[in-house]
């Protein structure tokens, strides 16, 4: 696995990058980085080409200031596009989990060109029962004040749990520490406010959901407090896609890698129309 860097418009993005063959960009959640998908990764890559950017913001991405960078869904999607066009891939499956997903999503409806396949893993998209932290983090001046400045190990800790992690029986070992020591700057708690504020309004996803034309896949913990199956089925209809539970929590390439790597591989890998064609498509597969 190697570790690079790229040049966004904004922004220089960090990734990391295994194997060989189809393009596959992975996009983590929100106070998140690329290390949630380190395990699945390695299932994946022996088929495809896997590239999992820090988004800007998190992990070794650069974290510029949000007067110079939106943090919604179209900056990150945008900035994933400029790794696209720059690593040269062409056009490439994307996969997005949480909020990964809603960029994932975005970049298919404001690039169509780029996506080939597309897959959602527990997605924000529809309103969640999202973590008091998030309510918290949009008050005036107070939710400023907190994630800048008040936010330490416990609390973050407790965040990345309830929010991330919803669900899961065990967070992987190290994990929340490496993504608060991401966080622990300045710039880096400027940015996950400035995330936290942007990511609430999630009505441009679902404004957006018509102009997808990507074969999709949704992939849900049914574990997930955050977001029930229910809104897995619901997105899965709404892009005539295929739908998939997994026995765990909100982090499915974290909790059951093998099992995730092999429906997305049996997914990407499977024929068919590259296209969205409702009227020729078979019924989606929901459990």
């Amino acid at each position: 696995m190697l570790a690079r860097d790229v040049s966004a418009r904004a922004a220089r993005i960090r990734f990391v990058e295994a194997g060989s063959g189809p393009p596959l960009v992975l996009l983590h959640d929100g106070l998140a980085s690329h290390e949630t998908f380190l395990a699945t990764l390695a299932h994946l890559s022996s088929n495809f080409r896997v590239i999992a950017p820090d988004l800007p913001g998190f992990g070794a991405s650069e974290k510029p200031d949000p007067q110079r960078f939106a943090y919604g869904w179209d900056a990150f999607a945008d900035s994933v596009a400029d790794l696209v066009a720059g690593l040269g891939l062409g056009r490439v499956h994307v996969g997005g989990h949480a909020m990964g997903g809603g960029v994932a999503l975005a970049l298919a409806a404001r690039h169509p060109a780029l996506v080939h396949k597309l897959v959602l893993v527990d997605a924000l998209v529809y309103p969640t029962d999202e973590h008091v932290l998030d309510r918290a983090g949009r008050v005036p001046v107070v939710g400023g004040l907190l994630w800048r400045q008040l936010m330490g190990h416990t609390l973050f800790r407790t965040y990345v749990e309830g929010s991330v992690y919803s669900g899961c029986t065990e967070v992987p070992e190290g994990r929340v520490d490496a993504f608060f020591a991401s966080f622990n700057a300045p710039a880096a708690r400027q940015a996950a406010h400035a995330t936290i504020v942007a990511k609430a309004d999630t009505r441009p996803l679902v404004a957006r959901l018509p102009r997808v034309t990507a074969e999709s896949l949704v992939v849900w913990g049914r574990d997930d407090r955050m977001a029930p199956v229910e809104h897995g089925r619901r997105l899965a209809r709404a892009l005539k896609g295929r739908f998939e539970v997994l026995e765990c929590g909100r982090c499915p390439p974290d909790e059951q890698p093998e099992a995730f790597a092999s429906i997305v591989a049996s997914f990407l890998q499977s024929g068919g129309p590259s296209c969205r064609a409702p009227s020729s498509r078979s019924l989606p597969h929901v459990p």
